[in-house]
């Protein structure tokens, strides 16, 4: 059955009236199996482009390709059966138009089968948005720290830090709502500014290092699996460390294998076993 004919299907639509709950939970996810595993427990899965950094190895978001995300959203949406699938644009598949910006997220949706597309940006990006949501596209516009801007923003700092930047935050927000974004994803910003952007708006905020006050909240997986250990920003709670224990397992399948332990003969074929 296609994905955007299940009724189980939670969609963009879906996520918007889930304003002022407080409970919309999302995670990211590159891969099928991450996907099924996390689907029973998240409304919203984001292929983000941070699997540039988490499953690459960049130093920065900006290398990923738009075929990087195809084939990643592809992946994600064909191991989500209940979540919104919404993916990422990457770093110059949208900003040099708006008529580029609706090409490129019409293959991203056609072709990956998800629900909506995020877009890092401000009141620049406002006339592009309204673009493509009037041709049917669901938009998550992204505010505050934006990784893809980086290079101009002086690097990963947290945003909103004075009354000029939460001015400039909530306007931004207000300015992507009239236009019909679905929600607005909020990153890296000081509380009281996620907090005052949430309120001014109709339609969800999803927080990440932002505010509990965000309608929603999403992390990057591996962080809270403690699988990147690269970097770890300083809203990332790692509920589990995972890489210890694949590390122990890695350690004692060497060990099997070295001692002559494995394969043993229920792992081969051919071999019956002698009765005793």
């Amino acid at each position: 059955m296609s994905t955007h004919t299940s009724s189980q299907k939670i969609t963009t639509s879906k996520i918007q009236a889930m304003k002022g709950r407080g409970s919309i939970v999302s995670l990211t996810a590159y891969t099928k199996p991450m996907a099924e595993l996390m689907d029973p427990f998240v409304d919203l899965i984001i292929v983000g482009d941070s699997t540039g950094m988490v499953a690459y190895g960049y130093d920065s978001t900006l290398p990923v390709t738009l075929d990087m995300m195809i084939n990643h959203g592809a992946a994600v949406v064909r191991g989500s059966q209940k979540a919104c699938v919404v993916i990422d644009m990457p770093y110059g598949s949208y900003q040099e138009s708006k008529e580029l910006a609706f090409r490129n997220a019409a293959r991203l949706l056609t072709e990956t089968g998800a629900q909506g597309i995020k877009v890092e940006g401000g009141l620049e990006l406002v006339e592009t948005v309204e673009f493509l949501v009037s041709r049917g596209i669901p938009v998550m516009p992204h505010i505050g720290l934006r990784p893809q801007h980086a290079n101009t923003m002086g690097g990963f700092k947290a945003q909103g830090r004075d009354e000029a930047a939460a001015k400039r935050l909530v306007e931004e927000a207000q300015a992507f709502e009239s236009v019909g974004a679905f929600s607005v994803l909020i990153e890296g910003v000081f509380e009281a500014a996620a907090r005052r952007v949430t309120q001014s708006l109709a339609i969800p905020t999803i927080g990440i290092g932002a505010s509990p006050e965000c309608d929603g909240q999403v992390l990057v997986t591996e962080d809270i699996l403690g699988l990147f250990s690269d970097y770890t920003p300083k809203f990332a709670k790692k509920y589990v460390d995972l890489s210890a224990q694949i590390k122990d397992v890695f350690a004692l399948y060497e060990r099997e294998v070295r001692a002559g332990e494995f394969p043993a003969e229920e792992h081969c074929f051919g071999i019956k076993k002698q009765p005793t």
